[in-house]
């Protein structure tokens, strides 16, 4: 235990941007390897968090899950390139790694037999892009060279038909970690439903050992308190007219939800969503905030196949994915719900 506790402090980040954290962060996947096999070796069970950084009680849940449920965890930082769109916000994507690193330095989780010590997040991996992506990353699909993973039939859907190269470097850049982090368990938000679905998949399509199919975790979205909203690190775009109108979108799906539960069909549904949406648009535009609607959609979370117009809920509860996304002025946001039974979606 001493020369593994040894290791972990080892590696880390220049003093300027870790001297207020406490958490050993690792830059060069050699150096995180070395740690993992010492893992490995005393036999310790590793819970993983994925993140962009910029982070925010959203993904600090996530952390916690992990810190309860494993001996060690470990959160990587990394903005993927190949996942934005050439015009999307690769550039302006929030970066807070110093505020990040003091967010995890300060979680701690208590097991209840009072002899284990409390525990904290284990170590930060903090690739740089050149390593993740060794014969080079464009943003521009047709420039891109090297390997790269695509779900076939799972990542033109809901997300993926405006996004139609989002999947494809979300499932490309979460094997690379995968492969590297090797973690017992991996912890996804609702938020981004399709991905985490999408990427269990994947671990078993793929027979991954480090996490299986079943150790991939979808962990309940966390909202803001008083008004429903669905933490996400994009939030800081909005202005304070955007973000006071921002709730709309879980409402919308909200009342969507009631109206299936009720009986109402699936086209009944999707209207009552963008009603809300619609009445949210004209009361936006009289403080000149513009509201688009991209999609309110229902699908099958085994196929991501859209119902059809007619159908109803079904006897049994079986789940179905209601999801949107809107521009709140120059900012998507997206959300869902899952209605009917959630046992083996999303974890209690």
């Amino acid at each position: 235990m001493t020369r593994f506790l040894m290791l972990r402090r080892s590696v880390s980040i220049s003093a300027s941007v870790h001297s207020s954290a406490s958490i050993p962060v690792f830059t060069t996947i050699k150096d995180y390897r070395l740690w993992r096999n010492e893992a490995f070796e005393s036999k310790k069970s590793v819970g993983f968090v994925p993140t962009m950084g910029a982070l925010h009680d959203g993904h600090l849940s996530l952390v916690k899950r992990s810190l309860s449920e494993n001996d060690l965890t470990v959160v990587s930082i990394f903005v993927n390139p190949s996942q934005f769109a050439p015009h999307e916000d690769l550039a302006t994507y929030p970066r807070t790694l110093p505020q990040d690193l003091i967010l995890l330095s300060a979680l701690e989780y208590q097991p209840a037999n009072p002899p284990n010590a409390p525990r904290t997040p284990s170590a930060v991996f903090l690739p740089s892009v050149k390593d993740m992506y060794p014969s080079g990353i464009s943003q521009d699909v047709s420039q891109q060279k090297g390997t790269f993973v695509e779900v076939k039939g799972y990542g033109e859907q809901m997300e993926g038909l405006s996004r139609p190269t989002f999947f494809r470097g979300v499932a490309t850049i979460v094997t690379k970690l995968f492969n590297i982090i090797q973690p017992t368990n991996a912890y996804f938000g609702q938020k981004d439903i399709q991905q985490a679905l999408l990427l269990r998949r994947l671990v078993g399509d793929l027979h991954f050992s480090h996490p299986t199919h079943d150790n991939l975790h979808i962990i309940p979205t966390a909202r803001n308190a008083a008004n429903g909203l669905a933490l996400s690190s994009r939030n800081i775009y909005l202005t304070p007219c955007e973000r006071r109108l921002a709730p709309t979108l879980y409402a919308a799906l909200q009342d969507a939800g009631q109206v299936w539960a009720a009986g109402a069909s699936k086209q009944e549904a999707v209207r009552r969503a963008l009603d809300r949406l619609g009445a949210a648009k004209d009361e936006g535009a009289k403080d000149g905030i513009e509201i688009r609607v991209d999609y309110v959609e229902m699908n099958d979370p085994d196929t991501f196949e859209v119902l059809g117009d007619g159908q109803v809920q079904r006897s049994d509860g079986a789940p179905v994915i209601l999801s949107g996304a809107a521009w709140f002025g120059r900012t998507r946001l997206i959300d869902n719900v899952i209605l009917g039974n959630l046992e083996g979606i999303v974890a209690k």
